[in-house]
């Protein structure tokens, strides 16, 4: 690995936000996975949650549409809801699901400073009500438009955008929120020789 090489992988690691992680419920187009990847890899975003229970698994997700986001997010897929939700409630204080509803937050309403999990629904039916009943809350997007739905990769941009925002101005981006463990498993992960 180049010295510059070395310098980027560095730098990137020294702004991972490992309090902040998206679950992504039964979304059909790898393609919008792969956005989706794409999205969290920008905002610092290093693991990812993939939840199948009413599709197949996806044996691999839009190359094009990542520009190679994949090889340097953290992927799990799950079949099992409460399998999934349990490894996202160990390490992340709250969850809160995408869905229009009477007690839904918009995103300029949300903490997003604090551990949070983002639950981004099926291109057509949204998120389930099973995983809705296990997260802490809803939350939308203001739209003022005819259609009252985005795109789920636009949706998930718009939010953590939102979410790098709030996470700048507090200064999560100053210093490095990985422990060691973090960043030998991020390392082992990237196939990457840890003494760079």
């Amino acid at each position: 690995m180049t010295p510059e090489r070395a310098a980027k992988v560095n730098k990137v690691l020294s702004k991972r936000q490992n309090d902040l992680s998206v679950i992504i419920e039964n979304v059909t187009d790898p393609h919008n996975i792969a956005a989706v990847m794409r999205t969290c890899d920008a905002v610092g975003i290093s693991e990812l949650f993939v939840l199948n229970t009413k599709i197949n698994t996806h044996k691999r997700f839009g190359t094009r549409s990542s520009s190679s986001a994949q090889k340097w997010m953290h992927t799990q897929q799950f079949t099992d809801l409460e399998e999934c939700m349990a490894v996202v409630k160990k390490k992340y204080k709250r969850i809160f699901a995408t869905h229009l509803g009477e007690s839904s937050q918009t995103i300029y309403e949300m903490d997003f400073t604090e551990p949070i999990a983002l639950v981004f629904g099926n291109e057509k039916r949204g998120v389930s009500d099973e995983i809705r009943a296990l997260c802490d809350g809803n939350f939308i997007i203001p739209q003022v438009g005819m259609i009252s739905s985005l795109n789920i990769s636009v949706a998930c941009a718009v939010t953590i955008y939102e979410a790098y925002r709030q996470k700048e101005a507090k200064g999560h981006y100053d210093s490095m929120k990985l422990n060691a463990e973090q960043k030998a498993s991020l390392f082992d992960y990237w196939n990457i020789k840890e003494n760079i």
